[in-house]
């Protein structure tokens, strides 16, 4: 019985069991366009709107804002598309290709980083459909109690859960129907607010410094794209390898980005003609755009917004249980997808039931953990762009062939590139106050300085990853000569 053929008959559903291996051959298809459908679902979520608001906090105009806000966007999902290439190369998910340059077992100090920052992208996501949904709820005059939080985080866990838990085919047929759905629906949501803007008021907005502009730069970063690159290549994996590079990059980068760009856009417009709306965003910032909606307009809102934050967290939770297996779980794929879902559930308890803040700690961790993803990715990147050739499949498997077990340039500039970056961001959110301890020794005004915001530990820690890379050419020329390689003493299924 082949893989297709027991996809189809697993429980009666269509449940793939393809987990960490190298896809085969006869298992890769579809075009470079595909892509398009999972990237532009998973960010076309409202939740953009309010970052315009996170945005302008910086202190920066309009024009500051969008362009800034735009470039950080546009470059970050740029990442993405170079990182998908490599999984058009090598036919197996993100983190196992990142054995190529970290090596076998070195390569699960990324894996571990990419674990938890999808995992808490999950929650966050989880917590903020839960929020949204009682803030509906609420506006239609309903009870938006806890019983009322209860039902709408049960259910929307519960669809991630499944389908995460299904796999790679369902969730390219979820993200596309959810495409065109959500696409329809937040243009209705743009019609019906478009009043709200005031370009008097937008226009009026005081200009910012260079480090506040670079600060929306590098948080747009972060909050987008960034927050993708360690999973690019889990949805190229299945493209067969004579795909067209350019149309890997391609759809990728304009999928993710597309919807970011507009929304974001327009998020500036409506908060920077609101203070009161932008202190609503602070605390709920979803359920805080349902103020400025007719009645009637509230249900299919609700569903707009929970379909994107659903759509997001569909591919965070099947990619954090790629990244578990790599870690060496030896479990199925579906089962380390329900793993996380469990994690997701516990940490959603805390945000929505326990904290009494959400955007302090929710920036304070996308940037904690965008430094070291952006060590990884920089690295990583640079290795790719040296080599030629595809990878030794059997290899990335095996701490003995040519990809080696540590990899200990690469450990550590990603040791070296977090415990830099980390220096050189700050977060006002309680536990996170030891960051930001370079900030003074390197001149740059200390915790408190214009330059203090600005998180340029993110831009330090890609960087250095890169020119790691980059000068160590000579590893990868090794392997790719065979110098290096022996034969692997296994090659496992991990299915």
């Amino acid at each position: 019985m082949t893989v297709q053929e027991r996809q189809a008959t697993a429980a009666g559903l269509p449940v793939e069991l393809n987990g960490i291996n190298v896809i085969a051959e006869s298992e890769r298809k579809g075009r470079p366009r595909v892509l398009f459908w999972p990237w532009c679902a998973s960010n076309i979520a409202v939740l953009s709107i309010s970052y315009g608001s996170f945005f302008l906090g910086f202190g920066v105009s309009f024009w500051q804002a969008t362009i800034a806000g735009l470039a950080g966007i546009v470059l970050s999902f740029l990442l993405v598309g170079f990182v998908s290439l490599a999984g058009k190369r090598g036919s197996a998910p993100t983190m196992v290709l990142s054995r190529a340059a970290f090596g076998v077992r070195g390569n699960a100090l990324p894996a571990a980083a990419s674990w938890l920052l999808l995992v808490g992208w999950e929650t966050v996501l989880v917590a903020l459909s839960t929020l949204a949904t009682a803030t509906v709820v609420a506006e239609l005059g309903w009870s938006s109690g806890t019983g009322t939080k209860v039902a709408a985080f049960l259910v929307v866990a519960a669809v991630i859960v499944a389908v995460g838990m299904l796999g790679f085919d369902v969730i390219i047929k979820v993200q596309a129907w959810l495409t065109v759905l959500l696409a329809v629906m937040t243009v209705g949501y743009v019609a019906l607010t478009l009043d709200e803007v005031s370009w008097s008021a937008v226009s009026a907005l005081p200009g910012g410094s260079a480090a506040a502009v670079l600060g929306v730069l590098i948080l747009a970063a972060t909050s987008l794209g960034l927050g993708w690159v360690n999973t690019g290549a889990d949805y190229s994996r299945y493209l067969p390898r004579q795909s067209c590079s350019r149309g890997v990059v391609w759809w990728t980068t304009f999928g993710g980005s597309i919807a970011p760009v507009l929304l974001v856009f327009y998020g500036i417009l409506l908060a920077g003609s609101s203070q009161d709306l932008s202190g609503k965003i602070a605390t709920d910032p979803v359920g805080a755009l349902t103020t400025l909606l007719p009645t009637w307009y509230l249900v299919p809102f609700a569903l707009v917004a929970i379909g994107g934050l659903v759509s997001g967290a569909i591919l965070d939770i099947y990619s954090s249980g790629l990244a578990l297996l790599t870690l060496g779980l030896r479990v199925p794929r579906w089962t380390a997808a329900g793993i996380d879902g469990v994690l997701m559930i516990l940490g959603t308890i805390y945000l929505v039931w326990v904290a009494s803040d959400f955007i302090g700690p929710f920036q304070a961790f996308l940037i904690t953990l965008g430094v070291p993803i952006a060590a990884w990715c920089g690295y990583f990147l640079g290795d790719l762009a040296l080599r030629r050739r595809d990878y030794a499949d059997a290899e990335l498997y095996d701490p003995r062939g040519r990809y080696g077990s540590v990899n200990v340039v690469a450990v550590g500039a990603m040791a070296v590139g977090t415990a830099l970056g980390w220096g050189l961001v700050t977060s006002s959110a309680d536990g996170f106050g030891w960051e930001g301890y370079l900030l003074g020794p390197f001149g740059l005004g200390g915790r408190t300085g214009s330059w203090a915001y600005a998180n340029l530990g993110v831009l330090v820690a890609l960087a250095l990853g890169f020119l790691s890379a980059v000068l160590t050419a000579g590893r990868v020329r090794r392997q790719e000569a065979g110098d290096a390689a022996r034969p692997p003493r296994w090659s496992p299924e991990h299915r």
